[in-house]
């Protein structure tokens, strides 16, 4: 018998962060697809309910879909930690991690995961001295915010002259960013489970990068499994892919998104804690190729979740 039996599902979704809208599609697809396999599932929206004064059950597990700021900073975590509340996804001290890109990389260079070179830059910064540094890395680059989720503040940049409108963007979203060399190949993307991986999904986009209106608007942006890769070359991005999720401390379902460059050797470029699950994401497309309905998946993310985090202080009546 699943242990989700005579349990009560709160899916968070929504939340005030950028990325309310995509929050808000993942939470109902979740949503929709427990209803499915037979499940007592309600809603909670942080932004419009706060968590602490939700009449929270001894038997419910919560299904965390909040994208961005709250959702994936650590900061539901840690509430609903302290809550005893099981709760889908990673724990609050890597999500805290992995919601910084920079933070992130120190870890994956400790671990020898290749990860592009980068250097972090603050809005404060001399704009001689972020072109200086821009030079050191080389053009075409990227500039990103540290922290932020969805390609949000993401721009490719040819050449100095395009640095001020690419930092326009990306301080927009924080006052932290990213520099980072720009790896010239394919756009991977690997779904983690625990002990397991879901089949790479390469993504091909006319836009100049895989940004936030090819993820989520975009018609034409398209999706492809592995099969044309060699299978020492598909071993090995499966294998970065676990390698990059393990040395931040990540074992639940999450996603990685790296890049194969023209050797076919993987570069990671980050780690998505709390992975879209709207009809255009890529985790549930990877999972209908193993055979895994989105029910199915959100199942085993609950599962795990319980599993972690018993009912803490509380009856199980």
């Amino acid at each position: 018998m699943t242990t989700l039996a005579n349990r009560r599902i709160v899916v968070l979704g929504g939340g005030a962060s950028a990325e309310r809208d995509i929050s808000l599609a993942s939470g109902r697809a979740v949503l929709t697809a427990l209803r499915i396999c037979g499940h007592h599932v309600v809603w909670l929206d942080p932004h419009e309910s706060k968590l602490t004064e939700f009449a929270w059950e001894p038997r419910d597990v919560a299904f965390n879909a909040l994208h961005g700021e709250f959702g994936e900073d650590g900061g539901v975590q840690r509430i609903l930690e302290s809550l005893g509340v099981p709760l889908t996804g990673c724990d609050s001290v890597a999500a805290e991690l992995t919601f910084s890109k920079s933070a992130c990389k120190e870890r994956f260079r400790h671990a020898r995961v290749p990860t592009p070179e980068s250097v972090v830059i603050h809005q404060s910064d001399d704009a001689e001295r972020i072109e200086w540094l821009a030079r050191n890395i080389g053009f075409p680059l990227v500039v990103k915010p540290d922290r932020q989720g969805s390609s949000l503040g993401v721009s490719i940049v040819q050449s100095a002259e395009e640095l001020p409108a690419a930092l326009t963007e990306c301080f927009h979203f924080g006052k932290h960013g990213l520099l980072e060399s720009f790896v010239d190949g394919t756009e991977w993307t690997v779904g983690i489970l625990p002990h397991r991986t879901l089949p790479p999904v390469r993504i091909e986009t006319p836009r100049s990068f895989y940004d936030f209106e090819a993820k989520y608007s975009d018609s034409h942006t398209r999706y492809e499994f592995a099969e044309e890769l060699p299978p020492r070359v598909l071993r090995h991005l499966e294998y970065v892919a676990a390698q990059a999720a393990e040395s931040v401390g990540i074992q639940e379902l999450s996603r990685v998104d790296l890049r194969l460059d023209r050797h076919l050797e993987p570069w990671v470029l980050e780690i998505n804690a709390v992975p879209g699950l709207t009809d255009h994401s890529l985790i549930p497309k990877a999972a209908r190729k193993v055979g895994l309905s989105l029910g199915e998946l959100c199942e085993q993310a609950l599962n795990r979740a319980i599993e972690r985090v018993p009912l803490l202080h509380r009856s199980a009546a």
